[in-house]
């Protein structure tokens, strides 16, 4: 793995990333909160420096709070363990369930909180998972991407030790891998959701994003928008319904798939294992939304 870049960003830089992250409720030094910053950045520009567009769009981004809060549990501080368990464990046992209805996959998420929580004493010497997170998504999208990973790599596991003809789950994990659709029609669900978000009035997108992306409760939501949190349910519902047929009609016209081929699209994009990057749908959409400089009075 290629180790990240030390970018050196600007001091007041973190010291601005640092109020916006609350760092300081999980006791979090600020030196400590600079060293996963700059690692986050160094990551995602390990390969050659930045513009300072691309630097400013990346910070903006950036899940810093929670980026903090991972940090902190790394480091062992117990106020931001608590948190993490009291807010995360119903998210990583929603996301096991969807994954095996059957409870098998619960296992999986209890395991994952003795790597999440680290090997050895508490401190800057710990070996936690939390150190993979670089707070690119958020950090539920981040757990439920682990926890589906290790549900996969778990069919795998037992594909090498079952006999192939009663190996069923690891039969199907092989089947989407090599599924020749899957490159074709999951570009285009998330080409067609993009214009659909394009073409949202602004509230609506707040709300959307506030929801999936921001994971904010509807009441949360609702002191943003000035709206109660049932009007804000009625609100997403009616949203979803209105994003889907704009990405249907979009995939019929434009694409020309049948009504089947549409179908295997949607089913596609929500069983793949990292599921639909709402984030990335949203800069997108968001960049395509933006219109194009006025350059007039530079050309006379």
């Amino acid at each position: 793995m290629q180790e990240p870049r030390d970018v050196g960003l600007a001091p007041s830089t973190i010291d601005g990333l640092f109020r916006k992250a609350d760092a300081e409720r999980w006791t979090l030094a600020r030196e400590e909160f600079a060293d996963v910053l700059n690692a986050s950045v160094g990551r995602a520009f390990a390969t050659g420096a930045p513009s300072t567009r691309e630097m400013d769009r990346y910070l903006a981004g950036l899940h810093v709070a929670d980026l903090a809060l991972a940090a902190a549990c790394a480091l062992g501080r117990e106020q931001a363990w608590d948190h993490f368990v009291l807010e995360h464990r119903p998210v990583l046992y929603r996301s096991a369930d969807a994954l095996d209805p059957t409870g098998g996959a619960r296992e999986l998420a209890d395991s994952l909180y003795a790597d999440l929580y680290g090997m050895g004493d508490p401190g800057p010497g710990r070996r936690s998972l939390f150190r993979y997170f670089h707070g690119r998504s958020s950090l539920a999208t981040w757990l439920r991407a682990v926890l589906a990973q290790r549900h996969v790599d778990a069919i795998r596991a037992r594909r090498r030790t079952e006999p192939l003809p009663d190996d069923d789950g690891a039969a199907a994990v092989v089947a989407q891998e090599n599924d020749p659709d899957r490159a074709l029609l999951v570009p285009l669900v998330e080409n067609a959701l993009q214009e659909a978000i394009d073409d949202l009035p602004a509230k609506d997108r707040l709300r959307l994003r506030s929801y999936y992306v921001g994971q904010l409760t509807l009441a949360e939501i609702g002191r943003i928008t000035g709206e109660h949190e049932a009007t804000v349910s009625r609100h997403l519902s009616r949203t979803r319904r209105s994003l889907r047929d704009a990405a249907e009609r979009r995939l019929r016209e434009q694409d020309h798939l049948s009504d089947a081929q549409m179908a295997r699209a949607f089913e596609l994009a929500l069983e793949d294992p990292g599921g639909l990057d709402l984030q990335q749908v949203f800069d997108l959409a968001a960049d395509r939304k933006k219109p194009p400089r006025d350059r007039s009075n530079y050309e006379q």
